[in-house]
């Protein structure tokens, strides 16, 4: 019974040092940036030797993929089309909408490291942007997912040109929030960003062709 419960606090400990080196990588990744983020300074932020770090993740590169993929969890949960219960359709979609810009007020890393990591060129892809692509891939197919059920009659090359609108949309509202700060309201425009949606669908739905050339190969 006691090599369990000495089992049990040091799984504990481990998990909560992790949360603080997980935290202290979105701090000093928010500052600087990918390039200026070493385990020194993460060190420094919170508080645990370099040993430490270490021993979770083998290096920077694998340390900020588990923040992407830690703040990809709470963004996920979020693509969820609510219930009837809500209303109308666009007042359905406008909740969806509302539910993404809170994640990403709670937990922006995900899209601010990931844009940053994507817009970037290296010689040696790092890890954390190829985990950042495979989440967005999955936030990609969850969309289309919603899409398709919301809108059953509209063809897939209609479905996939939204799903794309959605989420570049969604990108630019949330770089405007990093440029503009509090100046900036991003609920109420994924609320503007969730009506234009809607209006879009049903220009699709109504068989006008998407023009020439939007669609990916």
């Amino acid at each position: 019974m006691t090599d369990d419960r000495g089992a049990r606090r040091r799984r504990a400990n481990g998990e909560e040092s992790r949360r603080k080196i997980l935290d202290a990588t979105v701090e000093v990744a928010g500052e600087r940036g990918y390039e200026g983020t070493s385990i020194a300074l993460v060190s420094k932020k919170c508080g645990l030797p370099a040993s430490s770090i270490y021993w979770h993740f083998k290096d920077k590169d694998e340390l900020i993929a588990a923040v992407i993929e830690r703040s990809f969890d709470s963004w996920l949960s979020a693509l969820t089309l609510p219930g009837e219960e809500h209303g109308q359709p666009v007042e359905r979609v406008t909740e969806m909408s509302r539910q993404v810009a809170k994640s990403l007020l709670e937990t922006p890393e995900f899209l601010r490291l990931g844009l940053m990591l994507t817009l970037e060129r290296r010689p040696e892809e790092p890890s954390a942007r190829t985990m950042f692509l495979q989440v967005r891939h999955i936030a990609a197919q969850r969309i289309t997912a919603v899409i398709g059920d919301f809108l059953p009659d509209l063809d897939d090359d209609s479905v996939r040109l939204l799903a794309t609108y959605a989420m570049a949309g969604a990108d630019g509202l949330f770089i405007a929030k990093e440029i503009g700060g509090d100046s900036v309201d991003l609920l109420r425009l994924f609320e503007l960003h969730a009506h234009v949606l809607f209006a879009a669908a049903a220009h699709l739905s109504a068989g006008a062709p998407p023009p020439p050339g939007l669609l990916s190969p």
